[in-house]
């Protein structure tokens, strides 16, 4: 990851550095070695960070906290240095074409810096905290009269490697939350892993107190192949047999293009889960076909899909699922004034969605995330509520 953008990294953390040591500050450290020798520390020091992670062969550090915390140092050094030295050249600019007496991007910036580092801080530490608890309902009229009522819970992107520093208590409270509702099911749409299974060993004694009376279900995410780690084919395929092997051994109904029926009072539904099927995430390995084998004509089905782009692209015209579940965007991780970064790359990025026909597609914004940062979209889980239509 930070190999496709190291030139621009580099360009971002030295030229504000270079900005602001000789435009703003060369004549007051003329006689002052060492505040020179101070100012540019945390620049050469973030230029080696840089360097060493680019050096990486996999997507990134395996270890997840290596990256956390560059992105931290980023977030609270770099940017607000760069945010500072930007407002200073535009407001010496405006002072020079005489549109202004002063260089009020000096103030500007300041303020700008400053507000960059509490929202950092904010993200990092506070705003990817606790659980919330959303409500939705659904209703078909091709729903059994014994499923309705029937409740679901959601969540997604577990992204358990991300849980560092202590901060494993935030998944276990995310397990009691959702053993609190009671529901009849419990669906996983994916993204277990951020990397490498080993993440899920200090993580799986809380995931496996996961209880409904009809089971857990999952699918997997595009992170759960293996594939970030860049590794050979042989140590991918272990590591992917890893994956599918502590699913189970949490007792999860892992579906990998397949269905699974659930049985009430002599009416039945199926959940059926597909594989990762991304039109941009890797990998692209759904099969609608399989996912949806031997499930009669007619009868109420739940699909499990981690990317909701596959929705319109393959699971409303290769299959009659009513309702279909999904992660994958993490709500965009921000939202400010109701604007989030997914809406630039998902036409279904939050919340629910309903077809002419009906069918829907609710996509939640998850419990945590590749990089755990988070401004107004909280972790959540969600209760899903079915009812019979008509």
């Amino acid at each position: 990851m930070i190999a496709r953008i190291f030139l621009l990294l580099v360009v971002v953390i030295v030229l504000p550095f270079l900005h602001i040591d000789w435009g703003m500050m060369k004549e007051r450290w003329r006689r002052s070695v060492w505040k020179r020798l101070l100012w540019w520390l945390p620049c050469v020091a973030m230029l080696i960070y840089t360097v060493m992670l680019a050096q990486l062969r996999s997507f990134a550090p395996l270890e997840t906290w290596e990256l956390f915390l560059y992105l931290l140092l980023l977030g609270v050094i770099i940017v607000p240095v760069a945010l500072f030295a930007l407002c200073s050249i535009i407001g010496a600019f405006c002072k020079r074409m005489g549109w202004a007496r002063r260089n009020y991007g000096i103030r500007v910036g300041a303020i700008l810096a400053v507000l960059c580092v509490v929202l950092v801080l904010y993200g990092s530490f506070i705003g990817n905290k606790g659980v919330n608890v959303r409500r939705v309902d659904y209703s078909s009229s091709q729903l059994p009269p014994s499923f309705d009522g029937y409740r679901i819970v959601l969540f997604s992107d577990a992204h358990v490697g991300s849980f560092i520093w202590g901060s494993i208590g935030q998944l276990q409270n995310v397990v009691d939350t959702i053993n609190s509702q009671h529901a009849q099911m419990i669906a996983f749409t994916g993204d277990l892993q951020n990397m490498h299974p080993d993440e899920l060993l200090p993580a799986m004694p809380i995931l496996s107190k996961l209880s409904a009376p009809d089971g857990v279900f999952s699918v997997l995410g595009n992170h759960d192949y293996g594939d970030y780690l860049r590794a050979d084919s042989a140590t991918t395929a272990h590591n992917h047999r890893l994956m599918l092997d502590r699913q189970k051994q949490m007792g999860w109904r892992l579906l990998m293009d397949e269905n699974s029926v659930v049985h009430r009072n002599g009416d039945s539904i199926f959940v059926a889960g597909m594989q990762n099927d991304g039109k941009v995430s890797i990998p692209s390995k759904g099969d609608p076909d399989k996912a949806m084998a031997g499930v009669p004509q007619g009868a109420f089905t739940i699909m499990l899909e981690h990317d909701p782009s596959s929705w319109r692209r393959t699971v409303l015209p290769h299959t009659t699922a009513q309702l279909t579940l999904s992660g994958h965007t993490h709500g965009g991780q921000v939202r400010v004034a109701g604007l989030s970064p997914s809406a630039l790359t998902y036409d279904e990025y939050d919340g629910m969605y309903i077809a002419k026909s009906n069918r829907a597609l609710f996509v939640s914004s998850g419990i945590s995330g590749f990089v755990p940062f988070r401004i107004g979209v909280k972790p959540e889980v969600v209760v899903i509520t079915l009812h019979k239509k008509g």
